[in-house]
């Protein structure tokens, strides 16, 4: 249930929205408070999805409470309720932090569009607060081979800056993993890093998922929608397996990069948004610009840092390395000690292609956990350590 917080210190206008928003969704929970102050006390002592305030109250006002809201709980989505003399103090208002703003007397489909899209929002930031917790253990890049030095030291190099990245490489080497480090050592690292599979979604999806898109756009839209591009806002959007994007979904890509603005499904509305755009791909977008697959021109825009992440057959140095980290991390995940493995073993899994690379290793290491001995031996790994 979405918890609302409503400060309004007019009784009227309180007893209207809460009808408003009670009878829209029984999804929605709505608590009163007459004025600023009764307001950020709720506001320390409980967890809201959603703010709307005024603007002008006694005791402490709508910008006041903005502004010790923003400190305290940034998360939580604040909409100002402006009267007419207050919409120049509501458009600042936007620029310190707030998600929107809305007049009185209060249109109805603007109210409730606008409260349908800043609790997606917080669903979205929350999601990214809680992956983001997991990221630093999760998302380690394991090794110090020259290929991996020479990665980490681009990644410290351009991270900070807000150049577009594209990272390149086979299958299961890592290239999220480069993604990640890239935006916490970035100075947006405090905002959300929204992850995009680009072949994971169908074609006619992709440009409502990227855009969002308004009621009504096509049959299955049936309210407003925010997509990844908003939500990604002061943070960093990684578009993986782009090279799977269809070309018209790369055209708004495109446009997105060069005018920093983007359109929802069946909107003409511009929306301006700030973000990084990081991508990925395993295929060789030279060849699928020859094919006619992929716009030379958005590769150019993605393509200011090109980042290559070798396959694990080119750096099998870092293998002890990895089975050491992929041991501790299964033993942590299935809640048993960590088994060792030998010196032979290591030697018979370093002489694998690893065709699956880093993704490939890792499995194996986990079924060698589960079947072999106490210690992994040459013969455990000779026994289950196949790939097939």
């Amino acid at each position: 249930m979405a918890k609302i917080l409503l400060i309004e210190d007019e009784a009227s206008i309180r007893r209207v929205l809460n009808k408003i928003l009670s009878e829209e969704s029984k999804d929605y929970h709505v608590t009163e408070a007459e004025d600023g102050l009764a307001g950020m006390e709720l506001v320390k002592n409980e967890d809201f999805d959603l703010i709307l305030c005024d603007i002008k109250m006694p005791k402490m006002d709508g910008v006041e409470v903005l502004e010790a809201t923003k400190k305290i709980k940034p998360e939580i989505p604040v909409v100002m309720i402006s009267g007419h003399g207050d919409l120049d103090t509501a458009v600042n208002t936007m620029k310190a932090g707030a998600f929107d703003y809305i007049s009185k007397p209060p249109d109805l489909n603007r109210l409730l569009n606008t409260v349908r899209n800043a609790l997606d929002r917080k669903e979205l930031v929350v999601e990214n607060t809680r992956l983001k917790k997991k990221v630093s253990k999760n998302y380690e890049m394991i090794g110090d081979s020259e290929e991996i030095s020479r990665i980490k030291g681009m990644i410290e190099k351009v991270a900070h800056t807000d150049a577009r990245v594209l990272i390149t490489g086979p299958n299961g080497t890592g290239k999220e993993l480069v993604a990640h480090w890239l935006h916490q050592k970035s100075d947006r690292s405090k905002g959300p890093m929204i992850e995009v599979n680009c072949a994971a979604i169908p074609s006619e999806l992709i440009e409502s998922e990227l855009f969002g898109h308004v009621k009504g756009a096509f049959t299955s839209a049936n309210k407003d929608r925010a997509g990844k591009f908003e939500a990604a806002n002061k943070g960093t959007i990684f578009l993986d397996e782009i090279g799977d994007m269809s070309m018209s979904a790369q055209a708004k890509v495109l446009r997105a990069l060069q005018e920093s603005r983007i359109s929802r499904v069946g909107s003409d509305k511009d929306i301006k948004v700030d973000v990084r755009v990081v991508a990925a791909t395993n295929k060789d977008l030279k060849k699928e610009i020859e094919e006619n697959n992929f716009r030379e021109d958005l590769y150019h825009r993605l393509a200011v840092i090109l980042i290559e992440v070798p396959a694990l057959k080119n750096r099998k140095d870092d293998i002890p390395l990895l089975v050491e980290h992929f041991s501790e991390k299964i033993a942590t995940e299935q809640g048993t000690n960590k088994k060792e493995f030998t010196s032979e073993a290591i030697e018979l899994l370093k002489q694998s292609e690893w065709r699956g690379n880093v993704r490939e290793l890792r499995n194996v290491v986990e079924r060698l956990i589960i079947l072999g001995g106490k210690e992994i031996t040459r013969e455990d790994v000779e026994l289950f350590g196949s790939r097939f």
